[in-house]
Formats: structure tokens, C-alpha cells, sequence
């Protein structure tokens, strides 16, 4: 008989910061009781980008998984609520449109309600598809709860996610992993031992003289891929011929404005910017192009546009979209930032790492490590990082503006073949084709179609079949139920406080909307 493979004995995870814990906690509680040693190598002196103050409803999830009390979770990162994100001025200059975290309306005769609405519209109805949404018109109004336990409701069935402070969200799991056993090695890492016959990665010697073996390897070292891209050259897919911008600024501010369950991104001549509300501050960036800005008026602007005064010197970004080519490779796993860098437009960079880690549990190697398990993992997250890039992608391209090149330069560019049969299938009879793998589910892609002004030439035809005049009454009844269940709702800073997930240390004031 063959020899049984050996189980894996030891797990070195190379990078702290957000990728790095979220990767420890999660390997420490899901792999417990088992004969497994977890060690996490990291370097104050190097610091982390600190990516994703903003995340998507799956985070949920995650802290669930691991037992994390939200309330708990809320008050050690200064969170706050958040049901989807604004989109200013991305059609056109002036426009403005929500990406909720939950669908519209609820199905006619098992129909879509956005097909019924498109009906209507040609019929001369002029009510926003927004009003049918409880997530939207609640987020309009700076209210939250949780949705109702009756998904039926029309205050129910809708995904809500976080704001938080990341660094802030790092150290707390960072104490959740440790107390689990995890242990953590100071130190930059100034040599990788891999075997000379199979490439793989046996240990690493630090710069103080320590040295860190192991059985599989995590990279969550950022953008420097330490592991898998400078020892292994796994080699890296280039995306910025579709997504060009380049370079980003971060800078903190004082809270002065809305304090509404949600992220903000508003189109900029070269680029676009965040607006992020936790319960101490206010996260801002500027994402652009520096082909067609420079970095210093890339900074003018940003500082232009904040709410309240900086809490601290703008930090500058430098990235190149993309992925690697494989994110598994031999044994090493490449989680965060060292497995490639979308731009956070839509936060999907603490979900990403969510997949990988999510991924890497349920393919999880003995010592043999199967390449069918490396072929499987490297198809799965690469499946994710190319369905976000097409839904990123879609922003740009699908803009009116009539000045600024880069705007002018995504109304020409050649689109991935799986975009160009998503807006096809949209604008001939209103279709949105469902994935069954995918970040983010039909309502997204909808918020964004319609959002920027494309507007299908059909829909589809069952809707005939409903009758005018019922279409008429379903969706009076379904608006003005969306606005009883909001007058119902408390105030989203009230709601924080109700349920105990207040900081303490917060500027939050009961009479900010």
C-alpha cells in the first residue's frame, strides 16, 4: 500500500497587517485541535498599506465564523453601519446613483420588479427604481437597523456590511489569533531556503537571525510578493491596459459631514475619490491616473475636497492592477496584496482576502500538496479576481462625460470578451447574466447600469402578461411601504449606540444626518 502523505505540521504566515491576521485568526480557529503550529513573521519597520476601511456584507460572515461579537468588533475598530456606496458623478457630471446591498422591490409573478419598472417608465411613470429599495431610501436618510427576520418584508432580505479603521481591525485579531496560539516573530525576512529539486519554500532566515520553518507558506507580504512573486517568480497579469489608474492618495479628516450608513466614490477629472465615515474620522483617498494628473495636483485636489480639517499627512500609493498568475504555487499561497490589487472602488479588498482564506480551508493540503488542489484554488480566486475587474470596469466605460482623457479614453477601449456579452445582453432586452460564481449578484450590476444611464432598448416581454394597471398598484404599494418601514427606522448614529457598539471616543452627535 502507499504511503499515507503526512498532515501539515506547520503553517508560516509572512506579513501581519490585515491580510496576515485575518489569515491567522481564521487558520487558528478553524484548524483547532489539531497538531498544527501557526507563526506569523512580521516587521513594525516595514508598516502595511492598511487597504479596505470599507467592506462588503460577506464580512458578516467572516466574524461570525470566528465567534466575534459585533457590538465588540464595532467598538475596538470604530465602526460604523454601512448598507451600499454613492456613486457621484460617474454617467455624467451631476449624476448620482447608490449601489445598495439588497434588491429592488420584490418579484411580480416571478418576475424581477426592474423589469415591471421598465415597463412603467415606457408608460411614463417617472419614479426613481431607487424608491422600491428599503437599503437605498434608508442609507438617503441616515437610518439603520438590521433587516427584519421576515426576508419577505420589505425591510428584510437586504445585506448590510462595515466601515471600519483597518489597522484598528489587524490588532484586534491579532489578539483573537494569539490567544488561540498563534505566535508572532519580529523580523524582515533576508533569505528564503527553497529545495533545490522542487522549488519549494523550506524556511526563512530573518535579519535579526532568526529562522522560520515551515510546511506551507502564506504570503501576505503586499505588493512585494515577497514569496511568491521575488522567490518563486510566479510572474503577474497586467490589467492596467483596463484599468489605468495607478496611484493613490490617503489622508484622515475630521467629521464634518453626513454621517450616513455608507461609502462614497465621486468621479474626479483623473480619477475618482473616497469618502469613508467611521465614528472618529473620516477615511478619504484620491485614486487617479498619473498619466493624466501629477502627483502633487493629485493631492491639491483631494485636499480640496475634504469635509473638515486633516488629521494627518497625506500618504501616497503606488500599484499596478492586476493578479499573479498563480495564486497557489507550490507551497506557498498568496493572500492580500501579494496575490494582486484591484482598485477598492467597490471594497472588495478585504473580500478578496475573505475568498482566499475561505478557498484555502476548503482545498487545505496535506504534505503531498496536490496540484489538483493548486489547479482548483488558482481557478476559483482567478474566476473572483476577473469577475470584480469586469464589474470595476463597467464604471468607467460606462460614462457620458464629455471632458477629461481619461474618461474619454474608456469611451473607446476594447472591452474583456465576458463584459462585452454582459452589456449586450443587457441593452437588447434588459438581461442581466447571473454567475453562478461571483462577487457581486445581478442587483449590483443593475445599480450601476442604470445608475449610469444605460437604460435597456427591451425588457422582457412576460411583463405584458401582468397588465398596466396592477403594475400601476404594485409599485405605488411597494413605495410607499419602503417609506413606512424607513420613518420606522432609527437614525444610524442612535442605532450605533442602541445596541452598544459605540467607541466611546467618538464625535458622533445625535443631530447629524
Amino acid at each position: 500500500m502507499p504511503q499515507r502523505s503526512k498532515n501539515i505540521e506547520k503553517i508560516c504566515i509572512l506579513g501581519g497587517g490585515t491580510a496576515g491576521w485575518m489569515t491567522a485568526a481564521a487558520l487558528s480557529h478553524k484548524l483547532k485541535g489539531l497538531p498544527v503550529h501557526i507563526e506569523l513573521v512580521e516587521s513594525d519597520e516595514i508598516g502595511t498599506v492598511g487597504v479596505g476601511e470599507a467592506t462588503l456584507p460577506l464580512i458578516r460572515n467572516f466574524n461570525e465564523a470566528l465567534n466575534i461579537d459585533e457590538a465588540t468588533f464595532m467598538k475596538e475598530t470604530e465602526a460604523t453601519f454601512k448598507l451600499g456606496i454613492e456613486f457621484c458623478n460617474w454617467g455624467r457630471p451631476g449624476d448620482r446613483y447608490i449601489h445598495p446591498f439588497g434588491d429592488y422591490g420584490r418579484p411580480i409573478d416571478g418576475l424581477p420588479f426592474y423589469q415591471a419598472w421598465l415597463r412603467l417608465r415606457q408608460l411614463g411613470d417617472t419614479s426613481r427604481l431607487d424608491e422600491y429599495a428599503y437599503s437605498i431610501i434608508a442609507a438617503e436618510h441616515a437610518r439603520f437597523q438590521r433587516p427584519s427576520a421576515d426576508h419577505t418584508a420589505i425591510d428584510g432580505g437586504f445585506g448590510y456590511a462595515y466601515q471600519f479603521d483597518s489597522s484598528r481591525y489587524a490588532r484586534f485579531l491579532r489578539k483573537y489569533a494569539e490567544a488561540k496560539g498563534v505566535v508572532r516573530t519580529e523580523g524582515k525576512v533576508a533569505l528564503t531556503d527553497c529545495h533545490p529539486e522542487n522549488g519549494f519554500v523550506r524556511s526563512l532566515t530573518l535579519d535579526n537571525g532568526k529562522t522560520a520553518a515551515a510546511d506551507l507558506f502564506v504570503d501576505c507580504s503586499g505588493f512585494r510578493g515577497v514569496l511568491i512573486e521575488q522567490a518563486l517568480k510566479t510572474g503577474y497579469d497586467d490589467w492596467s491596459h483596463w484599468l489605468p489608474c495607478n496611484r493613490a492618495i490617503a489622508v484622515p479628516c475630521e467629521s464634518r459631514g453626513a454621517f450616513a450608513p455608507l461609502t462614497r466614490a465621486t468621479a474626479r477629472e483623473a480619477g475618482w475619490q473616497w469618502r469613508i465615515p467611521l465614528q472618529h474620522r473620516v477615511g478619504n483617498g484620491h485614486v487617479y491616473c498619473s498619466s493624466f494628473i501629477s502627483d502633487d495636483e493629485a493631492t491639491t485636489r483631494l485636499l480640496e475636497n475634504l469635509e473638515g480639517p486633516a488629521l494627518a499627512a497625506p500618504r501616497q500609493l503606488f500599484f499596478t492592477t492586476g493578479r499573479r498568475r498563480k495564486f497557489w504555487n507550490r507551497n506557498v499561497v498568496a493572500i492580500g496584496l501579494s496575490a494582486g490589487f484591484l482598485e477598492p472602488l467597490e471594497s472588495t479588498s478585504i473580500h478578496l482576502i475573505q475568498e482566499g482564506i475561505t478557498e484555502l480551508l476548503q482545498l487545505f493540503p496535506d504534505q503531498s500538496f496536490s496540484t489538483l488542489d493548486a489547479d482548483e484554488y488558482n481557478a476559483r480566486m482567478g474566476l473572483s479576481f476577473e469577475r470584480v475587474r469586469d464589474f470595476l470596469l463597467l464604471h468607467y466605460v460606462a460614462n457620458q462625460r464629455e471632458q477629461g482623457d481619461l474618461w474619454l479614453h474608456f469611451q473607446n477601449l476594447k472591452l474583456p470578451d465576458s463584459l462585452e456579452e454582459k452589456l449586450s445582453a443587457w441593452m437588447t432586452r434588459g438581461h442581466i447574466i447571473a454567475y453562478e460564481f461571483g462577487t457581486f449578484l445581478p442587483p449590483s450590476w443593475l445599480a450601476v447600469l442604470l445608475g449610469q444611464n444605460l437604460v435597456p432598448r427591451g425588457y422582457d416581454p412576460r411583463v405584458r402578461k401582468i397588465g398596466d394597471d396592477r403594475l400601476r398598484m404594485e409599485a405605488r404599494r411597494l413605495r410607499d411601504a419602503v417609506q413606512a418601514a424607513v420613518e420606522k427606522t432609527p437614525k444610524h448614529a442612535d442605532f450605533i449606540r442602541q445596541v452598544g457598539a459605540g467607541s466611546g471616543s467618538t464625535p458622533i452627535m445625535a443631530g447629524m444626518i
